[in-house]
């Protein structure tokens, strides 16, 4: 064999021996998610009716 062709035999087998590896492997440890999540609302439909009246007779205060 030609000095060229074993250098490109022995590139090849190198390359081949460097093939990527991928591993599927359940942890040891479960997984935690820690969520810090504070959710507020409020609403307020009630109107008193003294308050309904005022804003009726008054159209001009908004």
């Amino acid at each position: 064999m030609t000095p060229h062709l074993t250098l490109i035999l022995v590139l090849l087998a190198g390359l081949g021996a460097c093939a990527p590896t991928v591993r599927l492997e359940a942890p040891d440890k479960p997984i935690v998610i820690n969520l810090n999540v504070k959710i507020e609302q409020e609403v307020r439909i009630r109107v008193e009716r003294d308050v309904d009246k005022l804003l009726a007779d008054r159209r001009e205060l908004f």
